[in-house]
């Protein structure tokens, strides 16, 4: 399996794991908390299937990266968590962030 493909499937599966922390209420709701702990777990999982060839700083840059930014258009879309200026800026500068070590660094392999 390619590792970006691999990466890309970690990523979903943490955004949802995530959005489902919400809605499990602390643990106290059986399916959202199922939902938390299955979508870790494929996360997880395919984050190791990344990390063999992909190193792990840049791996987990990308991932915690897109995963910052969809968690947060979540919030904001699903439960109506205000995104102010800063944040926007911020947000984008973590956008700008993982497009540098994309496509400049020489520690992602192409």
């Amino acid at each position: 399996m390619n590792a970006y493909a691999a990466l890309a499937i970690a990523i979903v599966a943490e955004v949802i794991a995530t959005s489902a922390l919400k809605a499990s209420d602390g643990f106290s709701r059986v399916w959202p908390s199922a939902v938390v702990v299955a979508g870790y777990g494929v996360a997880f999982f395919f984050l190791s299937i990344t990390l063999r060839t992909v190193p792990t700083g840049i791996a987990y840059a990308i991932w915690s990266g897109a995963g910052i930014v969809l968690i947060s258009a979540i919030g904001w879309i699903w439960f109506h968590h205000g995104l102010d200026a800063p944040a926007m800026i911020g947000l984008g500068l973590i956008v700008a962030g993982v497009a540098v070590v994309n496509l400049f660094s020489r520690s992602v392999p192409h």
